[in-house]
């Protein structure tokens, strides 16, 4: 088969949307297929078929769009900037779709809702389409409107009301709709009315070697004598919640000082996140990493793992994190409580709860045996749970359905 794999988001890149693409590449290449990849450039200057070297710039259909969607035209477009900009950049998506030619592959794969709203509109009607959520577009986007009310955007608003629809119209642009988590599944159907029986449930799969041969190169980075080390893989983004586990930190020092946190990321609030340490003066418990990548390496010197979101689905972190042995602490977040069993693979917190953070870290730290027993749990987890070629399989049974429902 000739397969394409899509996302409206910026490839490369650092998160897990991007990293399940390549996993799917690289296995189903290696089972004689091929696999083209599209998606935003990291600049958002263009959209590329990055594997192919096919580009077309958003400078070179600006022309056209300016005069297509000038306010005249399209005067509803023009009242939301938030809108305007979604709307425009799904119609460069469009364009530059056509223009790379999708008639040529057996089946698309869209990895959002915008991907999946504008591969629908454009694609031939001979070629399946499957469209996967990975996570809820308008979720953290109310979540960010909420939290700056400044930007006047309430519930009420155009804004609001334009990402539940496209909620809605993504989860359902494909023969298919595919998420990996049982609380996606009831999000999509019950907030936004996508048909249950359309969606289907399987979780991700790790391709556990590239995880292993990464550790074989090792890391420059050691841990301190003495310390045990609470590692924190994220990107530092409000909706990682990194603030609510600085608090909690801020709380364990006074209860111990036998641990360092290790930040591994990059993001937006990294300032303010480093403001936040030193105002709690964690300066010499708290490292800021930056992006690396030697993660797994870092994994296998590290105690405990953290992940205090506010919102996710099934954060790849997690599973690397069990596939080095390691409990967690995470929040109750979304599909995370499908992912961690609270007392056998790790420990649950409500979502933005500082103080049970806090006394979770503290219970680990003093008790090895207990967080060496939820670390071998959560390994014996990863390799039950976390199959690749089970995911695999499953993926090409999804290609099949949705083929056979044209």
């Amino acid at each position: 088969m000739k397969i394409l794999l899509a996302t409206y988001w910026l490839i490369p890149h650092v998160g897990g949307v991007w990293k399940y693409m390549l996993q799917i590449q690289q296995r189903l290449e290696a089972m004689g297929h091929q696999v083209d990849l599209l998606g935003n450039s990291p600049d958002y200057s263009k959209f590329h078929v990055i594997n192919r070297g096919m580009e077309l710039p958003k400078a070179a259909l600006r022309p056209l769009m300016s005069a297509k969607l000038a306010e005249a035209n399209a005067p509803l477009l023009h009242r939301d900037p938030y809108i305007h900009f979604y709307e425009e950049d799904r119609y460069f998506m469009e364009l530059s779709a056509v223009y790379f030619g999708l008639g040529q592959y057996d089946v698309i794969h869209t990895q959002d809702i915008f991907a999946a709203r504008a591969i629908h509109r454009v694609k031939p009607a001979h070629v399946p389409l499957v469209a996967q959520v990975h996570g809820s577009v308008s979720g953290e986007l109310h979540n960010h409107f909420r939290l700056n009310p400044h930007l006047g955007i309430g519930e009420q608003s155009a804004a609001w009301k334009y990402f539940d629809s496209i909620e809605y119209h993504g989860a359902t642009s494909g023969q298919l709709t595919i998420t990996s988590t049982q609380w996606q599944k009831n999000e999509l159907v019950h907030d936004f009315g996508v048909p249950e029986g359309r969606i289907e449930v399987f979780q991700y799969g790790l391709d556990s070697v590239p995880f292993w041969q990464s550790v074989q190169h090792g890391t420059e980075v050691q841990r301190p004598p003495g310390k045990k080390v609470i590692i924190v893989p994220a990107r530092l983004a409000f909706v990682k919640g990194i603030d609510v586990l600085i608090s909690a930190l801020g709380m364990l020092k006074h209860m111990r000082n036998d641990w360092v946190c290790w930040i591994v990321g990059d993001g937006e609030k990294r300032e303010e996140l480093v403001r936040q340490a030193a105002g709690l003066s964690l300066q010499e418990e708290v490292a800021f990493l930056g992006e690396r990548r030697d993660i797994p390496a870092l994994l296998l010197q590290s105690d405990i793992f953290v992940h205090s979101c506010i919102q996710d689905n099934q954060p790849f972190a997690v599973m690397e994190a069990q596939l080095a042995g390691l409990p967690a602490c995470v929040s109750n977040a979304g599909g995370l409580p499908e992912m961690v069993e609270h007392g056998v693979t790790g420990l649950i917190s409500p979502v933005r709860d500082s103080l049970t953070l806090a006394q979770h870290l503290n219970l680990l730290l003093a008790n090895d045996e207990f967080r060496h027993a939820l670390g071998r749990n959560a390994a014996q987890w990863a390799q039950e749970h976390w199959s690749m070629d089970l995911m695999i399989s499953r993926l090409l049974g999804a290609y099949s359905k949705a083929a056979a429902s044209l």
